[in-house]
C-alpha cells in the first residue's frame, strides 16, 4: 500500500507540474508559432506529447482505481472518492474539451480553439491541483513530525 500511495503521489506530481507549465507556458505560445508551419508542429506536439504524458496519466489513474481497493493506512472513503472525482474531471475534461480542440489543430491554424485550449485547460489545471493537495493532506496527516 506504501508503493501504490507513493506511486500515486509521484505520477500526481508530476502531472501536476506538467500542468501548469502547459497553463502557463506551452499553450498560450501556440498562437505565436503563425499559420506557415502551425500543422507540422501541432500534429509532431500531438505524438511527441502522448509519451511524455501516456505512462504517467495512466499510472495515475491505475493507482487511483487501485487505491479505492487497497487504501493505505488512515485514508478513508473521502479521500479515495474525491481522488476519483477528481481524475474523472481531469479525463473528462481531456476527452470533451482538449482532444477535439488538439484534433481541429492538427489541420488548421485556428486561434479561436488555441484560445479555447487556454481557457478550457483551467478546467484540468484545477482539478489536478487539487489532486494534489489531497494528496499533500494525506501525507501530511500520516506523517505530520517526521
Amino acid at each position: 500500500m506504501k508503493t501504490l500511495f507513493l506511486l500515486q503521489l509521484v505520477s500526481t506530481f508530476y502531472m501536476l507540474g506538467l500542468i501548469w507549465f502547459v497553463q502557463i507556458v506551452h499553450y498560450p505560445l501556440f498562437a505565436l508559432v503563425g499559420r506557415g508551419g502551425f500543422t507540422r508542429y501541432q500534429q509532431a506536439h500531438q505524438l511527441r506529447t502522448t509519451f511524455a504524458v501516456g505512462p504517467m496519466m495512466l499510472t495515475e489513474a491505475a493507482t487511483t482505481v487501485a487505491i479505492v481497493y487497497w487504501p493505505p493506512p488512515g485514508m478513508g472513503p473521502a479521500f479515495t472518492w474525491t481522488g476519483v472525482g477528481l481524475l474523472l474531471v481531469v479525463w473528462i475534461s481531456t476527452a470533451a474539451l482538449q482532444v477535439p480542440r488538439h484534433h481541429v489543430l492538427a489541420s488548421r491554424f485556428a486561434p479561436r480553439q488555441i484560445r479555447g485550449l487556454v481557457i478550457s485547460n483551467w478546467v484540468r489545471t484545477i482539478a489536478w491541483t487539487g489532486r494534489g493537495v489531497l494528496l499533500l493532506v494525506y501525507l501530511f496527516q500520516t506523517f505530520p513530525d517526521r
